[in-house]
């Protein structure tokens, strides 16, 4: 992506802008009050840094108008915000504020807590809302915005991807391609400075600032905070905020039409909602209920590929692969050949066609901080390797298969996680649903399920062999059924603890013996017979398909 000049630059835009621009809770700011305040935090910070330090700030907040403040403040000051997440803890949490050399950490009193005890030399730690802090900030309150100190090559983010196989890596993202995402997002959704987004998912992960803030900032628009995600919340706050946009990552969506309906769930101003992870059965049903289409994208969290959806696009798939985009195997670096269907939809040929989405075109990954092993591990071959599992039709279009440790391999099949949860999602009891493999006891992978609502082993069993596009080794051999499905900070599915636990966990699981078509209970005897038996690595790691290490 190209640079677009400098978030600075449009920070420094609304100086003088006194239109209502940020909403939270009670209190509503104009986009001139926001730009100043975000100066003199600037100005505050620049006096903060040690010499010869790096120039990065921690922010360890909820979604406050404090968090926009500090990332206008840090584009001024030509420095990197960090966002740290509230749910690490311990050493994890003292170890991700080290890593990115953050001498100053702004966090609030509700998670002074989580830093108490924490060995932090020359950690400065500024809590807001406190008289110290107010102090702090007084001598800078006349401070402008100057954009000067800003260039696009600048860092600005150091947000931290997933930690499932090994310590959270932190991207860098810098104050030009930020900018340039923002102006882009702004033009492809239309958004104008009338717009507001809604800004529910946590700012110290990827989504809630490249996806929601950075294209209202380049517009112009309001942004509205809700401190944590709350689905009751949800219409309340579009209605009271006058939202017109949001952004989704997870299970969200999910939470959402959980809620009760009622006959003025289409009386809003909402337009348009933009994420991952809805999947199309919670796409079309948001649609229905709340009149708002929802447009699903892909995109790796470093930025190193992108899908976008346009009209034509196959049910089921995420949009046309650009130039450059490709689906390769892993070990041969060989490109994987279309997928073929029957009349069903089913894919009858993933033992092939399922591979790694790979991207040789020119892109923005910029890499991690301080990690040149994962960064090799994403660039290398000539290529950006995203970690994500596609196929591809005929026509070009990418179908997404989970990632690279969701493969499933049964009675030497490759099977996609994605594709089998998108048919278990029509289950009427399933409020979500999460597919990975568990071990089988010969060779392979079994493939185990679990359930958040209600669950009716004949019924399930019944709606299995309905389902035209289930592939014969598709079926769950294993259920697991419960009251609320794990998620990250993020609203993701916690995949990783699942497949840790597999079927020895205190839900209860249902299972299917080999032959048979009902479910039935799994007894602490089955669990230990040689049928189950699913101690022991992942067969992914067995067969050697664990992430490379190059």
């Amino acid at each position: 992506m190209e640079s677009s000049g400098t978030v600075a630059e449009q920070v420094a835009e609304r100086f003088g802008d006194h239109r209502p621009g940020l909403w939270y809770e009670d209190q509503v700011l104009t986009h001139h009050e926001v730009a100043a305040r975000a100066a003199a935090r600037a100005a505050l910070l620049a006096d903060l840094l040690p010499p010869g330090a790096e120039p990065h700030v921690g922010v360890l907040l909820d979604n406050t108008p404090e968090y926009p403040m500090w990332l206008g403040a840090a584009a001024l000051a030509g420095a990197a915000v960090a966002g740290i997440n509230p749910t690490r803890r311990g050493p994890e949490l003292a170890r991700d504020i080290l890593h990115t050399e953050c001498r100053t950490v702004v966090t609030e009193r509700g998670h002074l807590p989580l830093l108490a005890g924490l060995e932090l030399p020359g950690v400065r730690v500024l809590v807001t809302g406190t008289e110290e802090y107010d102090a702090l900030l007084a001598p800078y309150a006349n401070a402008a915005p100057d954009p000067s100190r800003a260039a696009p090559g600048d860092r600005l983010l150091l947000y931290f991807t997933s930690g499932s196989t090994g310590a959270p890596k932190a991207a860098i993202c810098s104050q030009g391609r930020l900018a340039a995402a923002g102006r882009s997002l702004a033009g492809q959704f239309g958004v104008g400075r009338d717009d507001v987004h809604y800004v529910c998912m946590p700012m110290f992960h990827g989504n809630a600032v490249i996806a929601d803030w950075a294209p209202a900032l380049a517009a112009g628009a309001g942004v509205a905070l809700r401190r944590r995600f709350s689905a009751s919340r949800f219409l309340p706050d579009v209605r009271a905020y006058g939202a017109t946009y949001f952004t989704y990552v997870g299970r969200a969506v999910q939470y959402i039409l959980a809620t009760e309906e009622r006959a003025d769930d289409r009386d809003h101003p909402l337009r348009l909602g933009f994420g991952t992870e809805a999947g199309a059965v919670d796409a079309a049903a948001f649609e229905r209920r709340f009149g708002v289409r929802l447009v699903e994208g892909y995109g790796s969290s470093e930025g190193g590929a992108a899908v976008q959806w346009s009209p034509g696009t196959p049910p089921g798939a995420v949009g046309r692969a650009a130039p450059g985009l490709v689906v390769l195997d892993a070990d041969t670096g060989e490109e994987r050949p279309p997928a073929r269907f029957d009349a069903a939809g089913r894919l009858l040929n993933g033992d092939e066609a399922i591979g790694e989405l790979v991207n040789r075109a020119p892109n923005p990954f910029e890499g991690y901080w301080r990690n040149p092993a994962a960064e090799a591990e994403r660039r290398h071959d000539g290529g950006y390797w995203t970690g994500d599992l596609f196929y591809r039709d005929a026509d070009g279009y990418l179908y997404f298969a989970g990632r690279t440790d969701d493969r499933l391999r049964v009675d030497s099949e490759n099977l996609a996680a994605a594709a089998i949860e998108n048919i278990l999602a029509r289950y009427e009891g399933a409020a979500a649903v999460a597919v990975y493999a568990v071990p089988d006891p010969v060779t392979g992978d079994q493939v185990m399920a679990t359930v958040a609502g209600t669950f009716d082993p004949a019924g399930f069993a019944g709606f299995l062999a309905a389902q035209p596009d289930l592939g014969t080794k598709m079926a769950p051999r294993f259920v697991r059924v419960v009251e609320r499905m794990p998620v990250t900070a993020t609203n993701k599915i916690h995949r990783a603890r699942l497949r840790k636990e597999g079927v020895r966990c205190a839900d209860p699981v249902w299972w299917r013996p080999p032959g048979e078509r009902a479910y039935r209970r799994l007894t602490p005897q089955d669990a230990e017979g040689p049928l189950v038996s699913t101690r022991g690595p992942s067969s992914v790691r067995r067969q050697g398909l664990e992430p490379r290490t190059r």
